[in-house]
């Protein structure tokens, strides 16, 4: 196969991997052994226009996101599981790097403004190849980087000037959730660094076009999990005191259990309302003023199918 599209840092990367937290240290180029189960390919599960992200994402005319397979987290209640979990049911072949710059290239042509790398810890060279090619192309969309936050900070340092917008989870402030349910204990601290990072690059101001498009910022998710509410306001208050009040934030209340975790105590169910409305409210009384809150019918609107061209639709 060939890798032309990359530096040769980026091969070096890859040929011992330590590009996520994992650092798994494994050649890439020999396989997918690593934690994420992903090779030096492109990696590509779907590309596709999302109309489901926050208003300000989405745009008018949805965002083109580019879902990678494989994943550097793989939570045990992930909407995503048929493409992240290495045990997936479903197969899916990756385009190679030419068809992937060509099928973003025809909906930036549709009138799409903005690309969303969906799940790229474990694949940051390819979205670094991806958005030179675009370039390359003549084209400079809005990047949007989002990500489930276990990142490294030295590589949330080396996306300065490739990434406009970052969209990062905060999943969980307490070790023993994140293990449990990632199998990462390091991970508050781990996220919590990387979005340090990300707002030094950023600051609070997210900035809009004129139809409120956002072209270049920061915003903070958090999906609030039943039974965590404690957690979440917990860890909202981490984010207040370690980042800013001022950063937009995206409160999810969209949880819906996925099989594997059809009998689990806390997992098992869908989020009560009085449990995502005290964190809501605890979000105001923290001072936090921009953003979004999502509905609780939203569990039933954003579950993925990946057997089809668009899983959304």
């Amino acid at each position: 196969m060939d890798f032309h599209y990359y530096t040769g840092e980026e091969i070096r990367l890859l040929s011992e991997c330590t590009l996520c937290p994992r650092e798994c240290g494994v050649n890439r180029f020999g396989g997918g052994t690593g934690y994420c189960k992903s090779d030096a390919g492109m990696n590509v599960a779907s590309i596709c226009i999302h109309r489901g992200e926050e208003p300000a994402i989405s745009g008018p005319e949805g965002i083109c996101n580019i879902f990678f397979s494989g994943c550097n987290l793989r939570c045990i209640y992930c909407q995503n599981y048929e493409i992240s979990n290495p045990c997936r049911r479903i197969r899916i072949k990756s385009p190679g790097y030419d068809e992937v710059l060509d099928r973003i290239a025809a909906l930036l042509k549709g009138g799409v403004k903005a690309v969303g790398f969906v799940s790229p810890s474990h694949v940051i060279p390819q979205v670094k190849a991806i958005i030179r090619g675009l370039h390359a192309k003549g084209y400079r969309p809005v990047t949007v980087f989002n990500t489930n936050g276990y990142d490294r900070k030295s590589t949330i340092s080396s996306l300065e000037g490739l990434i406009d917008v970052y969209l990062p989870d905060l999943k969980y402030i307490d070790p023993n959730s994140a293990e449990e349910f990632s199998g990462a204990p390091d991970y508050p601290e781990t996220a919590m660094n990387a979005i340090r990072e990300m707002y030094f690059q950023k600051g609070s101001v997210l900035i809009t076009d004129s139809e409120g498009r956002a072209e270049n910022g920061l915003i903070v998710r958090h999906l609030v999990l039943p039974g965590h509410a404690d957690d979440s306001m917990e860890l909202l208050e981490r984010l207040a005191r370690d980042v800013s009040r001022g950063i937009h934030i995206s409160l999810m209340s969209q949880y819906h259990p996925v099989p594997a975790v059809r009998h689990h105590p806390d997992l098992g169910r869908s989020l009560y309302a009085s449990e995502y409305s005290a964190v809501a409210k605890y979000a105001g009384e923290l001072g936090f003023r921009n953003g979004w809150f999502q509905g609780l019918e939203s569990h039933g609107n954003y579950r993925p199918d990946f057997s089809r061209e668009h899983p959304f639709e």
